[in-house]
């Protein structure tokens, strides 16, 4: 899976505004019953060119402590290629209670579908199994955590990624924040790539909100990160 798609598509929501615009997950799923849509874009430079996505995020809480998830991204390449990518389809489930526990932990199994583009995106499908956890601090939220996945075929290897961030709320409708995150070669003979981020979200009103995130890779840079970005509109209903 390209760096730059797995990105900007991991995703979650919660309370503490986590997940997008980071990289790092949460464990919070979308409240029963309730609605977060995000659209968003987003690039990854490298010495090769500047590659990325724009496209929806949709989630639903579909019971209590489950979210239901859905992304279709629209990627284009430094080639000038661009076409739908692979679709994924996922469900976030927190299974422990920072009331009952100390930390809320959540496990989000998420599955890539093959690209149906033949220039853009990877035509195999992977299978990604992340444990996320989190816990807030009055207002301060921290949250991080990883997984494996499945991704052979076409050239792909299976690969590992690990996170941590910690977010603040500086007033009613601003939250800023900061992320390291790392990750192993998702292709054959590819390289690890370790970045930094910072993030904010600013509330619009209650339905809508916008955020952002850049920072720059640290490992590997030139081949794989030299910098990232995201950002999207969030509704929330």
């Amino acid at each position: 899976m390209r760096y730059a798609a797995l990105a900007v598509a991991l995703l979650a929501s919660g309370a503490a505004m986590a997940g997008p615009p980071y990289v790092t997950d949460d464990p919070e799923p979308t409240d029963l019953g309730h609605f977060e849509i995000y659209a968003f874009a987003s690039g990854t430079a490298t010495r090769d060119g500047t590659s990325g996505a724009g496209g929806i995020d949709f989630n639903y809480g579909g019971a209590p402590d489950l979210q239901l998830t859905a992304v279709v991204p629209l990627e284009y390449e430094s080639t000038g290629d661009t076409g739908i990518g692979n679709i994924e389809l996922a469900a976030k489930y927190r299974f422990l209670h920072q009331d009952d526990f100390g930390w809320d932990i959540a496990v989000f199994p998420r599955v890539f579908l093959p690209s149906a583009s033949g220039n853009v995106g990877d035509r195999h499908a992977a299978f990604l199994l992340p444990v996320w956890v989190g816990k807030d601090f009055g207002p301060w939220s921290t949250f991080g955590g990883g997984g494996c996945a499945l991704n052979n075929g076409d050239g792909g290897e299976d690969y590992c990624q690990i996170g941590w961030a910690v977010t603040r709320e500086v007033s009613p409708k601003l939250h800023l924040g900061a992320e390291i995150y790392h990750q192993t070669a998702d292709t054959r003979g590819g390289r690890a790539t370790t970045g930094l981020g910072a993030g904010a979200v600013y509330d619009l009103s209650d339905h809508y909100h916008l955020m952002a995130s850049i920072g720059p890779g640290i490992e590997n840079a030139a081949q794989t990160d030299r910098y990232s970005w995201y950002t999207a509109m969030l509704f929330t209903f």
